[in-house]
C-alpha cells in the first residue's frame, strides 16, 4: 500500500534532495541513435563506457540548459536488455528516468515505509548506489534513484572511443556497425 503524499509527516524525495539527472534511451545498437540525439538535436558528447557486471556501454549527450540524456546498448552477449527489447519489438526506446538523491539508504527507508516495490538495489559500489522503483509500481517507467560518490579523475574518452569499446572500463569490443 502506497501512502498518500498528503499523509503528514512523510517527505517526499524532492524534499530529500532528489533532483532529476537524465533520461536513458536504450536500443540495440548506440550508433542507432546518435542521427537523432547527437546529429539531429545536437547533443554533445559527455563521456562513457561499459559496465561489464551490468552488461551494457552507455554514453551522455549534453544539452543547453544542463539536460542529458543516457544512450544505452548492450555488451556482445550480455541479456540485460532482453526483456526490455521483448516489450518494445527490438526497437528499444526510453529505459529509465534518473534521480540522484543525497541519500540513498534514507530513499529506500522511505520507499519501503511506502510500500513501493523495490528493484535493482545496488549499495556495493561507494561511487554509485542505487536502486530502482519496478516499473509495475510507476505506469510502466523504471525510476533509478542514485546516490553518486567520489569519483577518481579520468580522463574522458571520445565518442569514437567508446563506440570501439575503449571508453571507461572498456571491453574492446566495438559496438555493433
Amino acid at each position: 500500500m502506497h501512502a498518500s503524499p498528503e499523509l503528514p509527516g512523510l517527505p517526499n524525495l524532492r524534499e530529500l534532495g532528489a533532483v532529476f539527472d537524465h533520461t536513458a534511451v536504450a536500443a540495440p545498437r548506440i550508433r542507432d541513435l546518435l542521427p537523432i540525439y547527437h546529429d539531429l538535436l545536437g547533443g554533445v558528447f559527455r563521456g562513457g563506457g561499459d559496465n561489464q557486471l551490468g552488461g551494457f556501454r552507455a554514453m551522455q549527450l549534453t544539452y543547453p540548459g544542463g539536460s542529458k540524456v543516457e544512450l544505452m546498448e548492450p555488451l556482445a552477449g550480455s541479456t540485460f536488455f532482453d526483456s526490455f527489447f521483448e516489450l518494445t519489438r527490438g526497437r528499444g526506446g526510453v529505459h529509465h528516468l534518473n534521480f540522484h538523491v543525497d541519500d540513498i539508504d534514507l530513499a529506500v527507508s522511505l520507499l519501503t515505509e511506502r510500500g513501493y516495490r523495490l528493484h535493482g538495489l545496488n549499495l556495493g559500489d561507494p561511487r554509485w548506489r542505487e536502486v530502482f522503483l519496478h516499473p509495475k509500481e510507476a505506469h510502466g517507467v523504471l525510476i533509478q534513484l542514485a546516490q553518486p560518490g567520489p569519483r577518481d579523475a579520468e580522463p574522458v574518452p571520445s565518442l569514437d572511443a567508446v563506440l570501439a569499446g575503449r571508453g571507461r572500463r572498456g571491453n574492446g569490443i566495438p559496438s555493433p556497425a
